[in-house]
């Protein structure tokens, strides 16, 4: 009976070493996906957003033709985004900073509403909209690729402007 015991409490201890190899494997593979604050890799924002803000990709491929991403944008005081829309849903957090977020075809700050840290919002396909950040912004966005801007007057694409 005591061999007995005695063989149930290793085959119990090796259970439970396996279990924590395998947990610790996991969350060493896990830290390639994760990011403190202070190691989220920005860098400038691409062509097709007002130069000045930062961006991130922390999951994914924005530009891919299919697929999840996630993505964060530093923005400066006073950073405008013009009157746009995008084909696919948009999903934002706004992580810290005041967001104003205004709907329609024409920018009117008189008619911005205020997001502080901690909102969150998602926009269907289509809905057209304008940003600016009160103080130091950053969002996270996510969604499925590609991420796509269509400005609603051409001529406010940053991109058309090199």
């Amino acid at each position: 009976m005591k061999h007995r015991n005695y063989l149930i409490t290793i085959l119990v201890a090796l259970a439970c070493s396996v279990t924590c190899v395998f947990i610790m494997g996991a969350q060493t593979g896990s830290e390639k996906h994760a990011f403190t604050p202070d190691s989220v890799p920005y860098g400038p924002a691409p062509a097709f957003v007002p130069a000045g803000a930062q961006l991130a990709v922390l999951e994914g491929d924005p530009s891919a033709s299919t697929g999840d991403y996630t993505i964060r944008l530093k923005m400066p005081d006073g950073y405008r985004i013009a009157p746009h829309w995008h084909p696919k849903r948009e999903n934002v957090t706004v992580l810290s900073g005041t967001l104003k977020v205004g709907m329609g075809d024409r920018f009117d700050e008189s008619k911005m509403g205020d997001f502080a840290a901690g909102s969150f919002a998602y926009l269907d396909p289509n809905m057209h909209h304008y940003v600016m950040a009160s103080g130091e912004v950053v969002v996270q966005v996510h969604g499925m690729s590609p991420v796509q801007f269509n400005y609603i007057n051409p001529d406010d694409d940053p991109s058309r402007k090199k």
